[in-house]
């Protein structure tokens, strides 16, 4: 199942990437597939990833609208992951 996946803010800065598409394993079934298990698969690549992607240093939007980690994520679908944004 191939998505697209856009980083802004300090996780683009930490992973120094902006861009890409992957290709999420086979071994959860299509429909189950979610923003968490999303994450818990990036963190895999390592250090600068579980990093990154730590829970509370991260939001995401599935086609531009904002998700909780339980969200299904559907073939083609755009996921960006980006810094919480804080202000006054």
């Amino acid at each position: 199942m191939k998505i697209e996946l856009l980083y802004f803010g300090r996780p683009s800065e930490i992973l120094r990437i902006s861009r890409e598409s992957v290709d999420l394993p086979d071994e959860l079934p299509e429909g189950s597939k979610t923003l968490a298990d999303l994450l818990a698969w990036l963190k895999l690549r390592g250090e600068n990833w579980q990093q990154a992607l730590a829970e509370n240093r991260v939001r995401c939007a599935i086609n531009q609208e904002f998700c909780k980690p339980n969200s299904p994520i559907k073939a083609g679908d755009e996921v960006a992951i980006f810094s919480p944004i804080s202000g006054g």
